[in-house]
């Protein structure tokens, strides 16, 4: 399958967050994700990534390493990878034992993407056992282990993935704040910001990372990704009618009531209208309607970020309108002129 890219020769690429539908279960959720990396790999996408998250009813991907090879092993030529493994949660050692068993299963299509966060609530946190605080601020030191168990070994070393050892599964930091920027750079590693909810850090660790970045083993350039929410439909106002599942999503969130991700509703309800200076703040990124829409707001955003790939998610209740709004994007994405053309 020839690569989906820009004008400007940008890969496009998808996150997913296995939703689960109000009305369905996670054994539905999971089958989605399968289906949905099959049709972006059949689109030309270039990788999928699964997310972790946890004690959240509306999100099938809390085994995170479970769910990359249940699609891993439905797909053919797709990368498939974590958005991230919240490394917080597990020790360096049992996560390259997993993904080392990925990437010896599906040799060359495996991303292993570590965010700091752990991904749940204090209480969700207490319950896998693990101390928060001291956990994140161990991050850069358990990347670097991870780093080391993906290496070559030395002779007699006393700890090694197995599997794991020698495959170089490609580290990337994930981050929403500027503290991943930073160790990304240092360590000469790919980033990738979180600016489909938390877009208001995204040009000053854009800035940070390129300008503090080291060149490693891994990486000799830098190479910074930002993903965003694009929902796209033959319409507007069905684009804007679909997103409200997002967005009502993200008001239960807030509220301390996450729940299934729920049927879209009147983008003019009140409910809605009483949240929308909080939904536009957060969803300030968000590529929302038909075509011609989507392509401007793309257009736009690339041209801002000079990002080198761009990833794509859509909460969308209905799974044929989620495969229907990649299927859009993948139409209007070749035609993006991007930062470096405008430059030129």
């Amino acid at each position: 399958m020839t690569p989906l890219l820009s004008a400007s020769g940008l890969p496009l690429s998808v996150l997913d967050l296995a939703p689960i539908a109000e009305g369905n279960d996670a054994t539905q959720a999971l089958r989605n994700a399968r289906d949905l990396a099959r049709h972006v790999e059949g689109l030309g996408f270039k990788r999928f990534w699964l997310a972790e998250h946890h004690n959240m009813p509306g999100i099938a991907s809390a085994a995170t390493a479970v769910a990359v090879g249940y699609v891993a092993d439905g797909t053919s030529t797709i990368r498939v990878g974590s958005g991230g493994i919240m490394l917080p949660n597990h020790s360096p050692l049992v996560i390259a034992e997993q993904f080392g068993t990925l990437a010896a299963l599906h040799p060359g299509r495996i991303d292993l993407g570590l965010g700091r966060a752990p991904g749940a609530d204090q209480i969700t946190a207490q319950a896998m056992r693990r101390d928060i605080n001291a956990a994140a601020d161990s991050f850069p030191r358990d990347v670097m282990e991870l780093q080391h168990y993906f290496g070559p070994g030395e002779p007699n070393q006393a700890i090694s993935a197995i599997p794991g050892r020698g495959l170089n599964v490609p580290i990337w930091i994930l981050g929403s704040s500027l503290f991943g920027a930073q160790l990304a750079a240092h360590l000469g590693l790919p980033f990738a910001f979180a600016s489909h909810f938390a877009p208001d850090a995204l040009m000053q660790a854009l800035d940070i990372y390129r300008s503090g970045f080291r060149p490693s083993e891994q990486l000799a350039t830098p190479y910074a990704v930002a993903c965003i929410n694009v929902f796209a439909a033959d319409t507007d106002a069905e684009a804007k009618r679909l997103f409200t599942s997002l967005e009502q999503a993200f008001i239960a969130l807030r509220t301390g009531q996450p729940r299934k991700l729920p049927a879209p509703i009147d983008p003019e309800s009140e409910e809605l209208q009483f949240a929308r200076p909080a939904l536009g703040r957060t969803f300030r990124y968000a590529c929302v309607g038909a075509p011609e829409t989507v392509r401007r707001g793309l257009e736009a955003f690339v041209a801002q970020t000079g990002v080198n790939e761009l990833i794509a998610t859509a909460n969308i209740f209905d799974h044929a309108a989620r495969k229907q709004s990649f299927s859009i994007l993948a139409d209007v994405w070749p035609t993006i002129v991007g930062a470096t053309q405008r430059a030129a």
